[in-house]
């Protein structure tokens, strides 16, 4: 039987410290991390995401990092995929798990879970795929139907609108109606959730400091290749980072102005993930960086 294994999730908002202390807690307690972030599933969006390289993981184990193309989709179902599997490998190796990530909502889908979903035979899915080449119709469609749940998804989310269709052709019902009787199921239970506070004042000094380092790491060039490769359409180009250089690079802003703007919209995501941190947890330990890490390590 496999031992249980020791799981913490450390949090905060972007630039404040949450990869130097997720490497340092590991260290000290002997565990794998698994990255909740975004953009670090990502291959080759390495500057924008800020991910660490091999050297900074000081050769701690990370997953969810380099998993995905830029124009694959990422949602919470992968995620909870990959957590399953990294759990596994912690059992089987005696390793504990460091959950870690500027994307708290991921984690609080991990604790909440998801609904489970319709069987779908092979006559579902084919039905499903000819309707979806009129993605226009299929959505406006499904809108008449289920409005509740539509009026959430854009026209052009081909795969929300494929996982709605999926579900009415599946079980007869809407998405709305399906998921209220199927309720989500709790992935994580009694997790402890360390949340790393900083003045905004400083923060937003480390957003300015960091920004200028990506620019010098190769910023620019990085999403040249990006969008040579995969085009602007991907979700993925629509991050900070990414949207600011194109801008730039169609004649919009200038190099000062695009620097300023990545800072200004990073800032601006740091509050918002300090608020959602602040108040969508339970069993959430906020202090200092320097005080988190006398308590972890």
């Amino acid at each position: 039987m496999n031992k249980e294994i020791k799981q913490l999730a450390i949090i905060g908002p972007t630039a404040s410290g949450k990869t130097d202390l997720a490497i340092k807690t590991a260290k000290s307690i002997d565990a794998y991390i698994l990255s909740i972030d975004s953009l670090s599933i990502y291959k080759e969006i390495d500057i924008v995401s800020a991910k660490p390289s091999k050297v900074e993981m000081q050769g701690i184990k990370h997953f969810g990092i380099d998993v995905l193309n830029p124009n694959e989709h990422f949602g919470v179902d992968i995620l909870i995929d990959i957590y399953k599997e990294v759990k596994e490998l912690c059992e089987k190796n005696k390793k504990n798990l460091i959950i870690v990530g500027g994307t708290s909502f991921y984690l609080k889908s991990l604790l909440n879970g998801l609904s489970i979903l319709p069987h779908m035979n092979k006559k579902v899915k084919e039905k499903v795929t000819f309707k979806l080449k009129n993605l226009q119709k299929t959505y406006d469609d499904l809108l008449k139907i289920d409005p509740l749940y539509m009026s959430n998804i854009n026209c052009s989310d081909a795969y929300r609108i494929e996982k709605a269709l999926l579900i009415y052709e599946a079980s007869g019902i809407c998405a709305s109606e399906w998921f209220k009787k199927n309720p989500p199921k709790p992935i994580i239970q009694n997790l402890d959730i360390y949340n790393i506070e900083v003045k905004r004042d400083i923060l937003r000094q480390r957003i300015a400091k960091r920004t200028k380092q990506m620019l010098r790491l190769g910023l620019i060039d990085e999403v040249c290749l990006l969008e040579k490769k995969y085009t602007r359409l991907p979700n993925s180009m629509g991050a900070i980072g990414i949207v600011e250089v194109l801008q730039y690079l169609d004649g919009y802003t200038s190099k000062d102005e695009m620097i300023q703007n990545i800072s200004t919209h990073t800032a601006q995501l740091a509050k918002r993930q300090d608020t959602f941190n602040r108040t969508q947890f339970e069993n959430i330990t906020s202090d200092s960086l320097k005080e988190l890490e006398k308590l972890l390590t």
